[in-house]
């Protein structure tokens, strides 16, 4: 799977529809175990919306945020949350336990990266007790907007370019989800939700899928006459499946979300 490069600004286009699961991602979240000078890792932060949601909601916190994007990492550091501490790294390989979290939280980052049931049980053994692990996954890779650029990469037209490769699918159902932070000694809270976001101008769901899915194509088009005449084809399926209304575009928008709570030790 390519490695897709971020464009924060693409990304950020959407910032309050993307920062609303998050919000309430973290609404569940209960009391943690130091109060007023809890130790919280953001991990897969991007540009830094995630930690600016959890200084608003900790504004005491120690603050870590974890990413593999350099590009992310600077926006992060001057337009997100600056007060807290960034750090260059990759989350299959990023070691929570010498900080001693009370809170991990993963923000729509999980998807991208494979075998990540596996990472929850270290995760969740790095919390202090008490300690709260809280993520949320996209749960839409069987739209449209998945279906059409999974199909479009794989057409005799672009799987030279692309290599056929299907768009990252990297996510289970709920209840996996479940059962992984049970069987990490977690009380488990799960749950999903689709939205239906309203997205205004012109091919706004394209627009939308330029910060998340379609990153892995547009690192690999590094032509400007195949990016264009990729988005050209890409966006006009887009519109067929998406039509506008005359209010906008309604993007149905499905994520899952978990928080588990890390049972006392001994």
């Amino acid at each position: 799977m390519t490695t897709p490069v971020w464009d924060p600004e693409q990304y950020l286009r959407f910032a309050d529809e993307r920062n609303r699961p998050l919000r309430e991602l973290l609404a569940r979240v209960p009391a943690l175990p130091h109060p007023g000078a809890e130790v919280i890792l953001d991990i897969g932060c991007g540009p830094g919306n995630s930690t600016a949601a959890l200084r608003e909601r900790w504004p005491t916190a120690r603050l870590t945020g974890v990413d593999n994007s350099a590009p992310m990492l600077a926006t992060a550091r001057t337009e997100g949350e600056p007060t807290a501490e960034y750090l260059l790294a990759d989350a299959r390989e990023y070691d929570p336990a010498p900080a001693g979290p009370d809170l991990i939280v993963s923000n729509a980052t999980l998807q991208w990266v494979d075998g990540h049931l596996a990472l929850l049980p270290r995760w969740a053994a790095a919390l202090e007790p008490g300690g709260v692990l809280a993520f949320q996954v996209p749960g839409n890779f069987d739209a449209p907007s998945h279906a059409l650029l999974a199909d479009l990469r794989r057409s005799a037209r672009w799987r030279g370019l692309l290599g056929g490769e299907a768009v990252r699918a990297g996510v289970h159902p709920p209840e996996r989800y479940l059962d992984a932070l049970v069987a990490a000694d977690c009380l488990p809270d799960v749950w999903e939700t689709t939205y239906r976001t309203l997205l205004p101008g012109p091919d706004p769901v394209l627009e939308w899928v330029k910060g998340t899915a379609l990153r892995p194509v547009l690192t690999r088009l590094t032509d400007p006459a195949d990016r264009a005449a990729f988005l050209a084809e890409y966006g006009r399926l887009l519109r067929e499946a998406y039509p506008a209304g005359p209010h906008g575009t309604v993007f149905p928008f499905r994520r899952i979300f978990a928080v588990g709570t890390r049972r006392p030790r001994g």
